[in-house]
């Protein structure tokens, strides 16, 4: 198992722009070398069920929700063992509080396949 630790959830004004953090506490590199791992992002709006963001596997390929491309941006720093997730034009409908995930095996797109959790940062959006 891995420990994850979310971070940059705040509140900001529509149109407006978030990084969040996702610090592991595994060496990232020894992870995505792995033969099968994968980072995601999934959030939860108040009253509804938890969603796909956004994933990255052990091969580094990012995928985006459709309904986020061209908005949500997923990537990695190996070297500082994190995950980020580069969120911009952000909407009203954008407000959830986000959870940085992993998964030891194949990504997928149903929250409950997931094996680690962080504890999750609110992002509000006005």
């Amino acid at each position: 198992h891995v420990q994850l630790v979310e971070s940059g959830g705040d509140s900001v004004l529509a149109g407006g722009s978030l990084r969040l953090s996702c610090a592991s506490s595994e060496y990232m590199a020894s992870i995505f070398r792995a033969s099968s791992f994968c980072m995601g992002w999934f959030r939860r709006a108040p009253g509804k069920e938890r969603e796909k963001v956004a994933t990255l596997d052990s091969d580094g390929r990012p995928v985006v929700a459709d309904s986020l491309k061209g908005r949500f941006i997923i990537s990695s720093d190996d070297a500082k063992n994190t995950v980020y997730l580069q969120m911009n034009s952000l909407k009203p409908e954008d407000t959830s509080v986000y959870y940085c995930a992993a998964r030891w095996s194949r990504c997928s797109s149903d929250w409950r396949d997931w094996d680690d959790w962080g504890q999750g940062t609110q992002v509000t959006v006005s």
